[in-house]
């Protein structure tokens, strides 16, 4: 799907969706008309323009119609509804704010739930249109590719799946280098490229042949800019680089990165201290200040020892730092290098509430505060456990580019306490890795409540 059909697309969405909204809200006015009096007129107004400024505002916030979201049917089916949850949440407590007790119930969740429906059939629909991408939608012209390769032949077979609405012309190449037959014909050999498509009306030319293997390319590439074409090099760069990465850009000159970090950019990097700070500070201000106090008497009601567990854990970039926590266990020689097992004997009666609770872990909110965690990030190791896991598991030092948090991606995703396979920190690092290339300030929020709701319920591994 090409980038003009996806402007359309999350254009018509956008649309779709806010008019959708507004015929939910009039056919709940028509249903309830009678029942309201005309004294109330001016609150349903100002109703009326929250539920739109709420939905506009939130769909800006989580993206719901970002090009990329909507790459995928998946994933724009969850986005709708996360996004739906927290505009009924924030209705909810405009509702309460502002005291609008006079609103008709009955009308508020009519509007409300015809507004799911709605959101559901255009989704649906969505996916009608996604998969028929009819012609008048989705035009492309035909396609030459330069190079018989493996590349090339990838290549086809991503143009293929990406189902786009256009016409794969073959191949032009040079004889002596085509060994085999090709699904796509070879119509001629590189030097005919531009007039073979002005012949059949082609639209974009890939080449993946680069300019140092074929200096004809230089006078094909302004040839078909000539000519109303376009060119577009595909690099293979498989003998460097396996798999995904990133390019930006120093004015003219391309860096080529093994991944894309959103936290390498200044502003996303505010954003996430100030969220840490204003969580941190919450926490000690409004519970570590009577928690502290009411947890160290029990501790220390139960065993000699300090009242926190202070010990060096790896952090971002590989630095050290102090980890604090409420002690749990009794004082022990083994607390640098093994981790606490299911019915530890060293875990206190205090010390397993604590852990099951995941209350043991509230004195790091003082480690975010001060900068050396986050709120949320891959969890700290400490040192003995980083050196043995990094020879075992590859990639493993990445998931310290980011500073380490109190909860993670891998954490609410099952992986957390004790590692007895390789497998579980191989998955892990995976998990950690995920987060650091798609974070997003939505994705911390989601992370944290789904920690809380953890929590709540409770988890198998929290011993």
């Amino acid at each position: 799907m090409n980038k003009h059909s996806l402007t359309i697309i999350r254009t018509v969405l956008a649309t779709v969706d806010i008019v959708t909204l507004n015929i939910a809200y009039s056919l709940s006015w028509l249903f309830f008309d009678q029942n309201i009096p005309n004294e109330y007129n001016s609150d349903y107004l100002e109703f009326f323009f929250a539920l739109n400024i709420a939905w506009v505002l939130l769909g800006s916030v989580t993206k719901i119609y970002r090009k990329t979201t909507l790459l995928s049917f998946e994933y724009t089916l969850r986005n709708t509804a996360f996004t739906y949850l927290v505009w009924f949440a924030t209705l909810n407590t405009y509702l309460l704010f502002f005291r609008e007790t006079h609103l008709s119930r009955l009308f508020i969740g009519s509007t409300i739930t015809l507004f799911a429906v709605g959101l559901v059939i255009n989704r649906f629909a969505y996916l009608i249109m996604k998969k028929t991408q009819g012609k008048w939608f989705n035009q492309e012209g035909q396609i030459l590719i330069i190079g018989y390769n493996d590349t090339s032949k990838k290549l086809i077979q991503y143009l293929e799946q990406d189902s786009i609405n256009a016409e794969i012309l073959g191949f032009t190449e040079n004889p002596e280098r085509v060994n085999e037959l090709s699904h796509y014909p070879i119509i001629g050999d590189i030097s005919s490229t531009i007039e073979l498509s002005k012949q059949n009306n082609v639209d974009r030319i890939y080449s993946t042949i680069t300019p140092e293997q074929e200096p004809l390319l230089y006078n094909l590439m302004r040839e078909a800019e000539n000519e109303c074409i376009r060119f577009k090099i595909v690099p293979d760069l498989s003998m460097f680089v396996k798999g995904r990465f990133h390019v930006s850009y120093y004015n003219d000159i391309p860096i080529l990165t093994m991944r894309g970090e959103s936290l390498d950019q200044l502003n996303n990097r505010i954003k996430k201290r100030i969220l840490d700070i204003a969580v941190s500070l919450t926490a000690i201000v409004f519970i570590l200040s009577w928690l502290l106090p009411l947890i160290s008497i029990l501790i220390l009601l139960e065993s000699r020892g300090p009242i926190f567990f202070s010990q060096l854990r790896t952090g971002k970039n590989g630095k050290m730092f102090r980890c604090l926590k409420f002690r749990s266990m009794r004082v022990n020689k083994d607390s640098d290098s093994k981790q606490a097992t299911k019915n530890d004997s060293r875990v206190t009666r205090i010390g397993r509430f604590l852990r099951r609770s995941s209350l043991d872990e509230f004195p790091q909110f003082f480690n975010v505060f001060v900068g050396d965690m986050s709120i949320v990030g891959p969890r700290p190791h400490m040192l003995q456990h980083t050196n043995d896991y990094s020879k075992i598991v590859d990639q493993y030092m990445v998931r310290h580019f980011l500073k380490p948090g109190i909860t993670g991606w891998a954490q609410v995703n099952g992986y957390r306490g004790e590692i007895t396979e390789p497998v579980h920190i191989r998955n892990r690092v995976e998990y950690d890795i995920w987060y650091m290339e798609n974070w997003s300030l939505i994705l911390d929020l989601k992370i944290i409540f789904l920690t809380f709701y953890n929590i709540i319920r409770g988890e198998e591994k929290a011993y």
